[in-house]
């Protein structure tokens, strides 16, 4: 039986260079919250930075975008090359929880986040954020983070705002809350040990 210290760390390194923005990322899963991000959007480094942190995973991103044109490619982009890291550290998905869920408080906020990497896409996000700007992050945008993230990852991705005041703490309760359902999604399962968690036999 496999101990902890001799399980195979999951790593992935993803670059994606397009006309609009060149990605260079490093993920590892089994992290101990290690972050060292810049993507010229300084409140959405703030979000990876506690994402990372809440998911214990590892990860080194830098991203040069178009900025001086909109922040849209730049975080649809970070997204799905994230999106992709996870997808290409889990491998073949075999003896992996898959599915995971998280209720978050931040202050007067609740937000939830349910993900599966089912190998189907599909994403609904609520952020209940009515504000252009949160920080220096066009708010819309943040939909289109995770959206990117559900198609590069290959996984279901719902999020939701229950209720609160602060925008700020709107979408940090959402990250923070995205993070730690993914940690347990990425959990190797110790009762099925390397088997697929799926009766199609792919995932």
């Amino acid at each position: 039986m496999k101990t902890k210290s001799t399980l195979r760390r999951r790593t992935a390194a993803i670059e994606r260079k397009t006309a609009e923005t060149q990605i260079a990322l490093r993920l590892t899963i089994e992290g101990t919250g290690k972050y060292k991000v810049s993507t010229g959007i300084r409140f959405l480094d703030h979000m990876l930075e506690l994402f990372t942190r809440h998911g214990a995973f590892d990860l080194d991103l830098t991203c040069k975008g178009d900025l001086d044109v909109d922040q849209h490619h730049t975080v649809e982009d970070i997204g799905i090359a994230l999106g992709e890291a996870f997808d290409r550290a889990l491998g073949d998905k075999k003896g992996i929880m898959r599915a995971g869920y998280f209720l978050m408080t931040m202050d007067e906020t609740l937000g939830i986040a349910a993900i599966d990497l089912s190998g189907r896409v599909s994403s609904v996000i609520d952020t209940k954020v009515k504000t252009r700007l949160v920080g220096d992050l066009q708010s819309e945008l943040v939909d289109d983070f995770f959206e990117g993230f559900a198609r590069g990852a290959r996984a279901n991705v719902h999020l939701k705002t229950m209720y609160g005041r602060s925008n700020h703490h709107k979408v940090e309760a959402l990250f923070k809350a995205f993070a730690r359902a993914l940690r347990f999604a990425c959990m190797r399962d110790q009762q099925l040990g390397d088997m697929l968690p799926s009766t199609k036999g792919l995932l």
